[in-house]
């Protein structure tokens, strides 16, 4: 099983974000979409795992969502990584509350735990919008920059829980399904 402990946001954020990020997937851009049922914040990508192991992994998602309260999340600003001359992904920020930072590393630690490796990278909270065709030439994202400063969204949700999800990846995309929710605890 192919897994990743992310927070969910509810449909009428999702779809307002989706809906707010139009100019871009009209801006004929070599980029495959990700729909609007899928937006999510990663927390962590486990990756493959075998099935054997999905009680332990879901009780560390439940340790990690233990103790944690439930916190304001702010969803603002457009970007890409690298950076939109080079975008390989391009994205919706999150902004990155001491909270959220808080409850990222405690699933990063739970998971580590258990033997999954830490991640080297820094978290930088997003929301994957669509991945660069691995073919792309840079001249086909020129004016990224440009739309992506043009675009506004605003937004904030209230952070309740955190999944345990599967990714099932086929030519159509990749489809998420949940498959534990650890509640944080209310205010």
């Amino acid at each position: 099983m192919r897994l990743f402990v992310a927070v969910n946001l509810p449909d009428t954020l999702r779809k307002a974000a989706w809906n707010s990020a139009a100019p871009l997937r009209d801006g004929r851009l070599p980029v495959k979409w990700v729909g609007v049922d899928a937006l999510h914040l990663t927390l962590k990508f486990l990756g493959e795992v075998d099935a054997g192991r999905r009680a332990e992994v879901q009780d560390a998602v439940d340790a990690a969502a233990s103790g944690t309260t439930q916190f304001a999340l702010p969803v603002l600003g457009f970007g890409a990584f690298p950076n939109p001359r080079r975008a390989r992904v391009i994205w919706l920020g999150c902004d990155s509350v001491p909270e959220l930072e808080l409850l990222q590393h405690r699933v990063e630690q739970r998971m580590s735990d258990i033997g999954f490796p830490l991640e080297v990278r820094p978290f930088h909270p997003h929301l994957t919008l669509g991945r660069v065709r691995r073919d792309a030439r840079p001249a086909s994202l020129a004016g990224l920059d440009d739309l992506l400063q043009r675009l506004q969204f605003q937004a904030q949700t209230v952070v309740k829980s955190v999944d345990l999800m599967q990714s099932e990846l086929s030519r159509a995309g990749a489809r998420y399904t949940r498959l534990h929710c650890a509640k944080l605890d209310s205010q």
